[in-house]
């Protein structure tokens, strides 16, 4: 089957459904394999369950009329992705970066849909399935998409950028996440400057800080819409305070922002850009980011009792982790408390990349500072404000409500899951 047939039969879909667990009436379900999973031998209960077809590629199971076989599913669901991208003939902002994607996607989404029917990523649905699922939730009414492109090696971007064909770009920032499969910060680098690469040659638009040098130069050859807090650039955006959201000044108008620290002033100023290039009235503008409240432990403030909570166990890597610490530090709480989780995908860099938090936390006026995870309990650094737990489990068991201050920061890699932190709060002590 051409994927032009197949795209006539997903237009009178309910849409794309990769599990059976959450299939939808009428919807195509995509046989995709994993390591430990073959949507294979889910094809048979998929159209039990109302799937209009199953897409599959085990050449073994018979034929019928309601499986499509294909060479392969993960290709198909690409293509197909990429087929209903031109079909549409929408304009596609892509984003990417170490750090503060989600945020920057949901602020750049919050003030773009003031004025335009947009459709963006949801979750963090930002791979080599997820950008294509993204795709794909998107339709004749929409007239921006927001697509968010995750990577952890060369190539990702390359592929992601192939499949959605983005008509601008903007990298967030280059950061030391993922550093096992990029190898180093230079790795890093070229990794996510794919996208200007690929919108080089597309002759597309790169929204860029200049007052980032290393992705300024490497945007030399790139057509771009620039911000900054010089005058100088097309769009420009004036930090003013973060005690501890984040309040700044655009077009002579102070915006007062519900997101917390230093580093999302970046993020801000790029979805203010962005929304300037797409000629939203300044007003509107400020309107909608001062709507947005940050989610799903992203930056929220906690409180409980005399206790104030920072909230930021989504992700975590020594680039983040350090611009928080930073933040955290310079906050007039009267006592401070810090909860680190390990932080991943480190490779041979873990050892020392978590030594040098540690000793950043030493550098500091920080009251206490709790460590949980191997990584963080095989560091060497010892002091009387440090205290260490090689697991969850075991900070748990000694968990007391005196471990809080009147200011504490939450920090970890996903996987870590420190929001559990928080429900221990009205545990019993």
């Amino acid at each position: 089957m051409t994927i032009a047939a197949l795209h006539t039969i997903f237009l009178k879909s309910s849409g794309i459904c990769t599990d059976t667990r959450t299939l939808k009436s009428n919807q195509l379900f995509f046989a995709l394999k994993g390591d430990n999973f073959d949507g294979n031998q889910y094809a048979e209960h998929a159209i039990n369950q109302e799937a209009l077809y199953a897409v599959i590629d085990d050449q073994n199971i018979p034929s019928n009329n309601k499986f499509i076989h294909v060479d392969n599913v993960l290709e198909t669901l690409q293509k197909l992705a990429t087929y209903h991208r031109e079909y549409l003939e929408i304009k596609i902002i892509a984003l990417t970066g170490s750090n503060g994607k989600t945020t920057t996607k949901e602020l750049i989404n919050t003030v773009l849909k003031t004025t335009y029917a947009t459709s963006a990523t949801k979750g963090n649905l930002n791979n080599h399935i997820g950008v294509p699922l993204t795709l794909l939730s998107m339709n004749k009414e929409t007239e921006i998409g927001i697509v968010e492109m995750g990577a952890n090696h060369v190539k990702e971007i390359e592929l992601l950028c192939s499949i959605a064909k983005p008509d601008f770009g903007y990298i967030t920032n280059i950061g030391k996440a993922h550093l096992e499969g990029f190898g180093s910060l230079e790795g890093i680098l070229q990794g996510k400057t794919e996208l200007y690469r690929y919108l080089q040659k597309t002759d597309n638009l790169v929204f860029l800080n200049t007052e980032d040098n290393k992705l300024a130069d490497a945007a030399a050859n790139n057509k771009t819409f620039t911000f900054s807090q010089n005058d100088s650039t097309d769009t420009t955006v004036s930090f003013i305070k973060a005690t501890p959201m984040v309040s700044l000044c655009f077009r002579a108008l102070t915006i007062h922002s519900n997101l917390i620290g230093t580093y999302n002033f970046t993020n801000i100023a790029a979805a203010i850009a962005i929304a300037d290039y797409f000629n939203i009235p300044a007003e509107t503008i400020k309107t909608a980011i001062e709507s947005y409240t940050p989610k799903n432990n992203r930056s929220e403030i906690v409180r409980f009792k005399n206790h104030k909570i920072i909230l930021d166990a989504y992700n975590a890597n020594p680039t983040s982790t350090s611009a928080a610490i930073n933040n955290f530090a310079t906050l007039p709480y009267t006592s401070k408390s810090v909860f680190l989780g390990d932080m991943f995908e480190l490779g041979e860099y873990s050892l020392i990349e978590h030594e040098k938090i540690v000793e950043q936390l030493l550098s500091t006026d920080i009251d206490q500072i709790i460590l949980i995870g191997q990584n963080f309990y095989k560091t060497t650094t010892n002091h009387p404000k440090i205290t260490k737990f090689p697991s969850f489990d075991t900070f748990k068991e000694q968990w007391n409500i005196s471990l809080l201050s009147n200011g504490n920061l939450i920090k970890g890699s996903r996987g870590m899951k420190l929001e559990r932190i928080v429900s221990l709060l009205n545990d019993p002590e």
